[in-house]
């Protein structure tokens, strides 16, 4: 059944050609091969090939054979079917699809190409296409559905090769392929390197990767042509082009006949050079150039004109073949340079050149014209005028004729005299001759001839000449009249001429110039005098005993021409002398005698008119001039005179004060003697006598005799002594009159001694004298190199301090409570000895001070001191004791002091002190107001025990023994207590009051305590030093001549330390407020003064030049809360003179906190300059304390490294009064100086030591505490390791000097030196 089932099949099949539906089994064992029209089949050997249908079940044509099937269709999927006995399969197998044809390319761009192909096969309608892209190195691959494909991202003018396979269910049929080029992408930068008339070198860029193998295709486009260019590389040079034309470059680039887009740029060639270059128009400052141009397109050309010449360059331009070139230079050489433009593009450039008309000539003249040459002169203000010539015209006379000349002048010569000729100038350069100018003149005529005087009168001339010229007839003539100083001009037609108006006796020179059109022939001359005037005004200007000078005036104007005949007429005779002048000195004739003169004028032998005048000779002069009698104020003279008329002279006296100007005066008398009286005393008088004739009219010459008055004398004499001091000070009025000075003549019965003073010296000082000594004092007044009467006076010199006896007093016990002191008699030399007072002291001080003069018994038992004054004993002046013995303990009073027991097994010393003034204020002893010294304390003397004591002596001992013991017990318990407490301070001793030496090293702990409660350790210590010093004496301050030398009445100078200047005019001139200070390497280290005062200025100047001061430290402003502190004493900008001082600043450097100035001295007694620093430090309030210690340290610093540099001379040291801040600097200097040198300090004992110097030294307690502030400030700085503060802020030294501190080392007398 199945078998006739599949028989019947095919049968169906073969017959109707049906699809069959039928699905058949995979024929696992059978490979199938196939090509695009046949199938390969590899089947088993028991199956054979059934039939071949198409995919959809059509049966396919076919030719069947054994093992493969022909005839198909290339790319069919078919189904192939195998049977054999048992069964049937099928295979479905593709025929591969045939290769695609026609590859060709419809649009190439620089970056894609669209490929198209054709495929033949049936079903190539349901192919793809796999396109391989080979180029540039690279290798992709695009995919396509239909028979074309756009490829882009290409490189340009790259040459790619397209494969293309075509594939049907998965079956890729065999490749075709085609190769073509991308487009090349346009070219870029067109330009041009090189432009000429007929070439252009055209030159691009192209920046594809591959455009070395791209060749180019250039059109030319231009001139209504167009041709094609090519070139294998990125330039061409296109020839054979029109000059000046327009041209359009069109650039193809091109690889394997594949066209880049075009790019073009276009230019112009190059015009050709102008030719025919011409000048049609030249003037003085243009020149029309004219050229020509060949091209054909000339008529667009434009054309830059360079135009140089006289060192300048600039251009013109033009649109046509022609240009006038305006503003040039007259006749100067100029080169045109012609360059053909078009559209910027210019020509090789055609350059001629030329010269400018020179301008024409100016300023024609004639600077000399002679009667045969002109010399013509004439200007050309051409810059090049240098390179022209002239050509000159010169007509007149009938005739013509040319001069060439290369300067501006030209001499014309071979003329006629008296001609009219024309002169024409023509400027001339390198052929081209400027506009002509002309000018005419007349030659000069000749001169005329045979000038003669045909009548001469006082006042006129007729001059008459000649003329030989034959144009004479038509000259005119100036005659210049010169004489006496005066020129006028005179004019004929004729050859003569009649002057008038002339002065007499005159020389006057006429001068002739004929004349013709204003031309002036040579002149001539001839002279002549008028006739004189007599003379006038006859004197006489000196007359001696033997001679007139006779003086006369002539107004003739011509007179110094003169000369003169005198006739002298007197005393019997007549004779006659000549003078040249107007004056004549008329020799030997008699005093006394008159005379007459008759003068002639005389000039040129022409004597005028005479006029006469007498007069009389001199008296000869009076001789031997005596003095009969000379007093202060009058004179008597004595004279003799041999004259024989000397009898009916009289005589002027005149008398003349040759100290005072201006007192003279006169006094007559009528016989040889005069009283002259009313003169001043010491004066010395000229007196000058002269002898008079004829009413005083003529004197004679004087004869003098000088003499001084007597000199008065000095007037209320005075003398005072000087307050303990071998001195006496002088006093007097100043005496009437004139005088030079004073001689003082001193004696005192066994010594003599003169002194001189200047006259303007009313006082004087009298030194080294003895004490309480008369002295006769005579001031004699000097005069004229003589003595005066001399006024006396007897003076008694002061007392003062008796001298410090040699030895000591003794002292011997009398009693268990007196003693005996013994002491010789004080020396008197210094004045009587008027009182002695006993001290005794139970201290072990070696000397008596003031101090204990005001220490009564009461204070010593009351434990209030340990010494007392015991024993006033009054002496007699007149007394003569050798010996004092003075009982002490007696319980006697005296002088309110009471000599009070003294007690048992005491140990006493006494001192004696001397008095040769004693003054009590009080109740008690004056050491200010006394004169006074002390005898050394003698050797202590013990009492013996009072001898009721003894015996209670047992018991007491026991008993003070147990109390001892347990006072010692309490005292250590308290000690222990103590220093559990506060171990910083170590025990010591009471410290004695004068000094509290501290070591460096325990000065913080006292400084500590000493601070606490509000300072209240400083408090105390500054309490005890307020009254240190304040007894001591102040007489030169409160003598009344002083006191508006200080500026505070409460700071006054101790006179024991004041610093004393030199007298000069008075014994007072020796004071200043300053004091000599202690510092730490000597005891006049310092100067402490208050700030000057208006009235003390010159006397602070004059310290510092007599002290030989270099350093100035001042501690004050000179204006503080509105309130003058100190006179601004310095000078600023020029120099001052301060009495016979003269102060120049040298130097002034201002800087925040101080100012440093430099001066420098001179004296006007000596040659040498002094200078002198001032530190001026600003910050420093008064009564208080800088704002920090290290500010005044460094000050400090400063100053005393200039002191160094300088000669051991004391430093001036000032504030306003002198003691506040004074003081605390000078401290603040010694105790640095103390800390560097013991390691100790001690601020009390040089605050104490200061106040015995000068009063109120470092004024406030703030400033006290301020001193030790300073001191801890220093050890902490130390005691840190900083650097030491004593040091610091020496920057601020840096402006000045860089010098570093060395120390001191030594002692001398307790300083450091």
């Amino acid at each position: 059944m199945r078998q006739l089932a599949l028989l019947s099949l095919l049968l169906v099949l073969c017959l109707s050609k049906i699809k069959v539906l039928a699905a058949c089994d995979e024929c696992s064992s059978v490979n199938i091969t196939a090509k695009n029209t046949e199938i390969y089949i590899e089947k088993p050997d028991n199956f054979t090939i059934s039939n071949v249908t198409f995919a959809n079940g059509m049966l396919a044509k076919h030719e069947l054979l054994n093992n493969s099937v022909s005839e198909l269709e290339a790319g069919v999927q078919y189904i192939v079917y195998l049977q054999n006995i048992t069964e049937i399969c099928c295979k479905n197998i593709t025929t591969v699809p045939n290769a695609v044809t026609d590859i060709r390319f419809s649009s190439i761009t620089t970056t894609s190409v669209n490929v198209v192909w054709n495929s033949t096969d049936r079903n190539a309608a349901d192919y793809s296409y796999r396109i391989e892209v080979v180029g540039n190195g690279t290798n992709r691959t695009e995919n396509s559905n239909v028979t074309s494909a756009v490829i882009m991202n290409l490189e340009p003018g790259t040459l790619y090769t397209f494969t293309i396979f075509p594939q049907v269910a998965g079956i890729k049929g065999d490749p075709r392929n085609a190769s073509t080029y991308t487009m090349p992408n346009a070219v870029t930068d067109i330009r041009f390197s090189s432009i000429t008339t007929t070439s252009v070198n055209v030159v691009w860029n192209s920046t594809d990767r591959n455009a070395a193998d791209y060749s180019y295709r250039i059109e030319v486009v231009g001139n209504g042509t167009n041709r094609t260019e090519n070139s294998n590389v990125t330039s061409a040079v296109i020839m054979n082009l029109e000059p000046g034309t327009l041209y359009t470059f069109t650039i193809f680039p091109q690889v394997a006949g594949i066209k880049g887009d075009p790019r073009n740029a276009s230019t112009y060639t190059m015009p050709n050079a102008v030719t025919d270059i011409r000048f049609s128009s030249i003037t003085t400052t243009s020149v029309n150039v004219v050229w020509n141009s060949t091209d054909r397109n000339a008529a667009d050309y434009s054309y830059r004109i360079e135009v140089v010449g006289n060192g300048t360059n600039r251009t013109e331009n033009s649109n046509v073949t022609s240009a006038v070139i305006m503003n040039l230079e007259p006749g100067t050489l100029y080169t045109f340079t012609i360059f053909p433009q078009v559209a910027e593009i210019e020509g090789d450039p055609r350059n001629t050149s030329t010269y400018t008309m020179p301008s024409a000539v100016t300023g024609i003249h004639f600077s000399s014209i002679t009667t045969t040459s002109v010399d013509l002169k004439w200007n050309n203000s051409d810059r090049n005028a240098a390179d022209y010539s002239y050509r000159i015209e010169v007509v007149g006379n009938g005739t013509n004729r040319t001069e060439i000349l290369d300067v501006t002048s030209a001499v014309i010569m071979n003329l006629e005299p008296g001609t009219l000729f024309t002169f024409t100038i023509f400027p001339q350069v390198a052929r081209i001759e400027g506009d002509p100018r002309n000018t005419s003149t007349y030659t000069v005529p000749n001169a005329v001839t045979d000038i003669r005087f045909s009548s001469i009168t006082t006042t006129s001339v007729n001059v008459v000449w000649n003329s030989t010229d034959r144009t004479a007839a038509d000259y005119s003539y100036r005659i210049e009249v010169v004489g006496n100083g005066t020129n006028r001009t005179e004019n004929s037609n004729v050859t003569s001429a009649v002057i008038m108006n002339l002065e007499p006796g005159t020389l006057y020179t006429f001068t002739i110039f004929p004349q013709v059109a204003g031309i002036e022939g040579d002149s001539r001359n001839a002279s002549t005098y008028t006739m004189p005037n007599a003379v006038t005004d006859i004197r006489f200007s000196s007359i001696t005993t033997t001679s007139v000078n006779v003086m006369w005036n002539s107004t003739d104007r011509n007179a110094a021409d003169y000369s003169y005949r005198i006739e002298v007429v007197g005393n019997g005779t007549n004779r006659t002398e000549n003078s040249n002048v107007t004056s004549a000195v008329i020799m030997n004739l008699e005093p006394g005698t008159l005379y007459t003169f008759t003068i002639f004028p005389q000039v040129a032998g022409i004597e005028g008119d005479q006029k006469n005048r007498s007069t009389y000779t001199k008296p000869s002069a009076v001789s031997n001039i005596t003095v009969k009698n000379i007093t202060t104020t009058e004179i008597i003279l004595n004279w003799s005179i041999e004259d024989a008329a000397a009898s009916g002279y009289a005589y002027r006296i005149y008398i003349q004060n040759v100290n005072t100007t201006g007192e003279n005066f006169t006094q007559s008398s009528s016989s040889q003697t005069a009283s002259i009286p009313n003169l001043k005393p010491g004066t010395a008088y000229t007196f000058s006598i002269f002898a008079q004739v004829v009413s005083s009219k003529t004197e004679g010459d004087s004869n003098s005799l000088s003499v001084c008055t007597v000199a008065a004398p000095v007037d209320k004499l005075d003398c005072t002594p000087v307050p303990k001091q071998p001195e006496l000070n002088l006093f007097w009025n100043l005496p009437d009159g004139i005088y030079n000075g004073f001689r003082i003549q001193i004696s005192n019965g066994t010594s003599n001694r003169t002194e001189h003073y200047s006259p303007e010296n009313q006082a004087a000082i009298i030194k080294d004298l003895s004490y309480f000594v008369n002295y006769t004092v005579r001031v004699v007044t000097l005069s004229c190199g003589e003595m005066g009467f001399a006024p006396e006076k007897v003076c008694l010199t002061s007392i003062t301090d008796p001298p410090v006896p040699s030895e000591r007093p003794t002292v011997e016990a009398t009693s268990h409570n007196s003693l005996k002191v013994q002491f010789n008699p004080f020396d008197s030399i210094n004045g009587p000895l008027t009182a002695y007072a006993v001290i005794i002291s139970t201290s072990k001080e070696m000397k008596c001070s003031n101090e204990s003069l005001t220490v009564t018994y009461q204070d010593f038992i009351k434990k209030k001191t340990d010494s007392y004054v015991a024993y006033v004993k009054d002496v007699q002046p007149s007394s003569k004791v050798d010996h004092y013995a003075i009982e002490i303990g007696d319980g006697s009073t005296n002088h309110d002091y009471v000599n009070g027991k003294l007690d048992p097994l005491g140990s006493y010393r006494a001192c004696v002190a001397g008095f040769t003034r004693i003054v009590f204020m009080n109740d008690s002893i004056s050491s200010r107001e006394s004169y006074v010294s002390f005898s050394d304390y003698s050797e202590s003397a013990v009492l013996p025990q009072n001898p009721d004591v003894i015996t209670g002596a047992v018991v007491g001992c026991i008993l003070g023994a147990v109390l001892i013991a347990a006072i010692v017990i309490f005292i250590f318990w308290k000690k222990r207590r103590y220093f559990g407490k506060n171990n910083e301070v170590p025990f010591s001793p009471i410290v004695p009051k004068k000094s509290k030496l501290i070591k460096v090293e325990n000065f913080e702990s006292y400084f500590k305590k000493q601070k606490a409660d509000s300072n209240c350790g400083f408090a105390e210590e500054y309490e005890d030093l307020r009254p240190v010093g304040v007894n001591q004496p102040r007489f030169a301050a409160e003598l009344p001549e002083n006191k508006a030398k200080n500026r505070y009445n409460n700071v006054l100078p101790y006179d024991i330390s004041r610093v004393k200047l030199s007298v000069q005019n008075h014994p007072t001139n020796d004071y200043i407020n300053a004091n000599y200070m202690p510092g730490y390497n000597s005891k006049k280290e310092f100067i402490a003064a208050q700030g000057p005062l208006p009235n003390t200025v010159q006397d602070f100047w004059r310290m510092i030049w007599e002290k030989n001061i270099h350093t100035i430290v001042m501690l004050t402003k000179c204006i503080e809360q509105g309130r003058t502190k100190c006179e601004e004493y310095w000078p600023n900008k020029q120099s001052k003179n301060y009495g016979d001082i003269t102060v120049a600043m040298t130097s002034e450097i201002i800087l925040p906190e101080w100012t440093i100035r430099d001066f420098s001295m001179e004296k006007s007694d000596s040659s040498v300059s002094h200078p002198v620093r001032q530190f001026h430090f600003t910050s420093w309030p008064d009564h208080g304390v800088p704002e920090t210690t290290d500010l005044l340290i460094s000050f400090r610093h400063l100053v005393q490294d200039y002191m160094k540099q300088n000669p051991p001379t004391p430093t001036l040291v000032h504030c306003s009064a002198g003691v506040g801040r004074t003081g605390t600097f000078i401290a603040i200097d010694r105790l640095i100086h103390q800390m560097e040198m013991e390691n100790t300090v001690d601020v009390y004992g040089f605050v104490y030591d200061l106040r015995m110097h000068r009063p109120l030294m470092v004024q406030t307690e703030e400033q006290y505490v301020f001193l030790n502030q300073c001191v801890m400030d220093i050890i902490k700085s130390k005691k840190e390791k900083k650097v030491d503060l004593i040091y610091q802020n020496t920057n601020a030294m840096a402006i000045y000097e860089n010098i570093r501190p060395s120390p001191h080392i030594g002692k001398a007398n307790g300083y450091h030196m």
